[in-house]
């Protein structure tokens, strides 16, 4: 069995939704928390895992989003965001990782004076890093390691979303590949922020959405209607035949999370997952880690994960890569 999931874990090779500040190790916190002074809950790796990993009982999405906390506190500086960056970007080439896109919000970095712009450039400054040292020495190509601007759902974040939005286009090509919205969206439906992608749309900026994880199908009818190339999650698409079809029509690529999709209850249990009917029905679903620290996985783990308690198939976790492959902003 573990032979079978390790050659299963083989088939995580591309993470396409996968965010910053939830996917750092504990080891990283704490050494960011040390250069500046901010206080933890413990003060050893062992320690502060159950601070940054979701509890079993997790109720819901905005309960889930609470783990994100501790690492936000200590992401305000131009030289922890680098570090943050590259050291995430060490583990995945470790983890035989070939892709991947990381997405972060800059505007949530900004407390201490720090500006979106900059934030973004130490960003991309860890990953580049990460990158080139993964290719020094081999013969393979390394790790590419691409980034995507989260805007944000709330009260008060127009113009914020919209620096994202233009920051975005400034660095497209450059390491930026799409911006996305994120956060509670059963509090701060998807229809919010048509202003916002409209201005994307006019900058030429790809979009992808997080929409059909804690609210229904009418936010991802809003996510297409606006223009989105991809979504974040899309579990409640199956509640909808008619936006199934629709999701077929256009291409739309769903980035699916499993781990993180049961954690936030946006399925009860893995035997009502809706991967496989997307998958027969020939809508182009991706597997990816959404967060690898709260969630406590990684893609690999993810594919293993399906395997075992999905009865996944090497036919089906080929498909899923090859979606992945093909659906990538940047790659």
């Amino acid at each position: 069995m573990r032979s079978h999931n390790r050659r299963m874990e083989e088939y995580g090779k591309i993470d396409l939704h996968l965010h910053l500040d939830g996917s750092l190790s504990a080891e990283t916190i704490l050494k960011l928390a040390g250069r500046e002074h901010a206080k933890l809950p413990a003060d050893t790796p062992e320690g502060l895992r159950p601070y940054l990993t979701v509890k079993i009982d997790c109720g819901s999405l905005n309960e889930y989003l609470k783990c994100f906390d501790i690492p936000l506190a200590v992401l305000r500086t131009a030289e922890n965001l680098e570090l943050a960056a590259y050291e995430l970007g060490v583990r995945l080439s470790k983890k035989g990782i070939s892709y991947g896109e990381i997405r972060f919000a800059p505007q949530l970095h900004c407390q201490n004076g720090l500006t979106q712009e900059e934030a973004v450039r130490a960003v991309l400054a860890g990953l580049d890093r990460a990158s080139i040292e993964s290719r020094l020495g081999k013969r393979e190509k390394g790790i590419g390691l691409r980034s995507i601007l989260c805007c944000m759902r709330g009260v008060g974040l127009h113009e914020a979303n919209l620096e994202t939005i233009r920051v975005a286009s400034r660095y497209l090509g450059m390491g930026v590949v799409a911006v996305d919205l994120a956060g509670a969206e059963a509090l701060y439906p998807t229809s919010d922020y048509e202003e916002e992608f409209r201005y994307a749309r006019s900058l030429g900026v790809p979009f992808t959405i997080h929409a059909g994880e804690a609210a229904g199908p009418e936010s991802i009818w809003k996510a297409l209607e606006f223009g989105a190339l991809r979504i974040g999650h899309g579990v409640r698409a199956a509640e909808d035949e008619r936006l199934m079809e629709e999701l077929i029509r256009r291409g739309t690529v769903l980035e699916m999370c499993p781990t993180s999709n049961l954690q936030t209850k946006a399925v009860r249990s893995l035997s009502e997952y809706p991967l496989r009917t997307y998958l027969d029905r020939g809508i182009k679903v991706t597997v990816n880690s959404d967060n690898m620290t709260v969630s406590d996985t990684w893609v690999g783990k993810e594919f293993a994960l399906l395997s075992q308690e999905y009865g996944l198939t090497e036919d089906e976790a080929g498909k899923l890569l090859e979606n992945a492959e093909k659906a990538a902003f940047g790659m």
